[in-house]
């Protein structure tokens, strides 16, 4: 249960930060408004999911 609450923190903290990145990357290149809704839901995806695999493997490995 305790590693649930962690990963999960973890997990927040990631995609805030990952978020924060693709914001700074959006303004760096210049990218069109409606371009970034595209890109950010791409980015959060991919990033959930590589989350959700991570969190599965450790589980059922450990």
């Amino acid at each position: 249960m305790i590693f649930l609450i962690w990963f999960s923190l973890f997990a927040l903290f990631f995609l805030y930060y990952i978020n924060k990145l693709s914001t700074s990357f959006c303004l760096k290149k210049e990218i069109p408004e409606e371009k970034q809704d595209r890109f950010y839901r791409t980015i959060n995806v991919l990033i959930t999911i590589l989350l959700v695999s991570t969190y599965l493997e450790i589980l059922y490995t450990a």
